[in-house]
Order: C-alpha cells, then sequence, then structure tokens
C-alpha cells in the first residue's frame, strides 16, 4: 500500500507511542514475576489480547456489514507471522532469559533491526537500503550497549543462552517481513493482527502447558495485578501490535525496526522514576548515542545509496 500525506506521520507516532509502553512492559512484567512464572505472564496477555480483537472485530465487521472470507494462502500468511512474532521471539527470549544474564539478553535482542536489515537486502527488493541506516544502527546499538550496562560490567556469558537470544532477533526480523507480505489493502488491521496474535497464541500454550501452569483465582485478587494483567493484554499486546504492523507497513521495514532501539531508553526512564534505579553518566551517553542513531536512520542526507 502506498503511503499517503497522513500515514507517514502517524505511522511515526505509532512506532513511538509503541516502543514507549513496550518499554514499559518490561517493569510491569518485573512486577508479575512475583506472582507468575514469564510464560504465564505471556500466554495470559496475549490471551487478553485476543479476545479484546476479537470483539473489536466482530463489532467492526457488523457495523461495516462486512463479509470476507479469508483464504487458506492468507491463513498460512499470519499463521507464521503469529508463530515468529509472538511464539518464537517470545519464547526465545524466555528461555534465554533462564541461560544467560538479563543484560546480555537485553543488549542481544536489540540487534533486531540489524537482523532485519540484513534478511530485508536478501528478501526485500521493494524497499531501498541506505546507508546512513547502517550509521545510525551502529551508532544506536553502542547507545543500546551503554544504557543496558549503565556502567556496570556485564555478567558473563552462555554461549547457548546468547545464540538463543541473537536467534529470537531473527524471529522477530522473520515476522516483520512476513508482515510485509499482508494484503493490507484486502484485510483490516484489527483482523489481520487479530489473527497473529491467535496463532501465536495456540503455539504459545502447548509450551506454557508443558512448563508447568500454577494459576489460581486468588492471583488475580492481589494488588495491581488485574490492572497490570490489562496493560500487557490491552496495551502491549492488542494495540501495540496493531500499531507496529501500521508503521511497518507504511514506514518501511528499515525505518520502523530502527525504533527498536529506544526500548532500553524507556525502560531506562521507567525504572529510575517507578523503581527508583540510579541513571548513570554511562546511561545519559547512551541515551543521546540512541537519540542519534535514530535521527541518522531516519534521515537519509546526502549519503550514497545502495540498491537492495
Amino acid at each position: 500500500m502506498p503511503p499517503s500525506d497522513k500515514s507517514i506521520p502517524l505511522s511515526h507516532i505509532g512506532a513511538t507511542v509503541t516502543i514507549i509502553i513496550w518499554g514499559v512492559t518490561f517493569i510491569a512484567s518485573k512486577i508479575l514475576l512475583d506472582t507468575f512464572s514469564t510464560i504465564e505472564i505471556l500466554v495470559l496477555r496475549f490471551t487478553i489480547g485476543v479476545i479484546v480483537l476479537t470483539i473489536v472485530d466482530a463489532i467492526r465487521t457488523r457495523a461495516e456489514k462486512e463479509r470476507k472470507r479469508l483464504s487458506m494462502k492468507d491463513e498460512i500468511t499470519f499463521f507464521f507471522a503469529g508463530v515468529s512474532g509472538v511464539a518464537l521471539y517470545y519464547m526465545m527470549e524466555t528461555v534465554a532469559l533462564t541461560k544467560t544474564s538479563a543484560s546480555n539478553v537485553g543488549i542481544l535482542v536489540s540487534l533486531a533491526p540489524i537482523t532485519t536489515a540484513a534478511l530485508a537486502l536478501i528478501w526485500l527488493k521493494e524497499e531501498r537500503f541506505y546507508i546512513s541506516y547502517l550509521y545510525g544502527f551502529i551508532i544506536a546499538f553502542i547507545g543500546v550497549y551503554l544504557v543496558i550496562t549503565n556502567g556496570s560490567e556485564l555478567e558473563g556469558f552462555s554461549a547457548a543462552g546468547d545464540m538463543i537470544a541473537v536467534l529470537g532477533t531473527f524471529a522477530w526480523a522473520s515476522y516483520s517481513l512476513i508482515l510485509k507480505r499482508i494484503d493490507t489493502g484486502k484485510y483490516h488491521i484489527i483482523t489481520y493482527t487479530k489473527k497473529i496474535l491467535m496463532y501465536g497464541l495456540i503455539v504459545l500454550i502447548p509450551f506454557g502447558y508443558l512448563s508447568g501452569f500454577d494459576i489460581t483465582p486468588s492471583d488475580f485478587t492481589l494488588q495491581n495485578i488485574f490492572l497490570l494483567l490489562i496493560f500487557l493484554g490491552i496495551g502491549a499486546s492488542a494495540l501495540c501490535f496493531m500499531l507496529w504492523n501500521y508503521a511497518v507497513d507504511h514506514l518501511g521495514v528499515y525505518k520502523a525496526s530502527a525504533y527498536i532501539y529506544a526500548s532500553p531508553l524507556v525502560t531506562l526512564v521507567t525504572a529510575g522514576v517507578v523503581l527508583h534505579e540510579p541513571i548513570t553518566l554511562h546511561a545519559v551517553i547512551g541515551s543521546v548515542c540512541i537519540i542519534g542513531g535514530l535521527y541518522l536512520s531516519e534521515h537519509r542526507f546526502s549519503l550514497k545509496r545502495v540498491k537492495a
């Protein structure tokens, strides 16, 4: 779909809102981990997201009197998008956290824009890659490293855990590329986002079952638990996936992916305000690098163009 004059600024706003919310989810999840396991949080949040999107989509289709049957080819596309962007990405991130340090995972997961660009150069011929994207990615990644380490040394590494974290970035990159294969002129964004989350949840549930669920009704009576789950389910899942899908559709894979670098920055600020965690000079310098890298990624200047 060719971007309109209005879609570009809306896409930037959508990507910004998404990254802000996703940056805050780390804090919300950290609080919820006192009650639930990581996989339980994932299943609960995506269940809420699917339910909400299903209801909204049903209301929309009834109001618009839409009677559109999905082809098997499109269903397969939605399935693989859900498997890569929801199930595989989040499962790999979860497993990686059990095998290596959180700081390692945070840094390696931030490689997603670079792995996305690498795959896009091979598989996405309709989008051009500019050398300014690469410069911006490198500067922003340095900023991510400074923000996440926050002046301290890394806790070491685990070959298995670090490799799983890197593979997770390829899962997210695959999701971004699959999104470009969806006919957004044919399907409403609510419809295909609902499908993507639904298929991802279907794959997540068996993984969660094997990991062992231990959820009781009393868990939801604890203070703020229900509100945090609603935030993750409606805000971070249903709303953010729609906004992100919209951004990728109108901005393209390269520009949208660059926003991922800002997530650690949001987490840093939120952790400082909510959890009163210290912010060091390293983090401040890293924040400047992230903002500078994002700016460079969004502006081509007069740098030489590289054709994909």
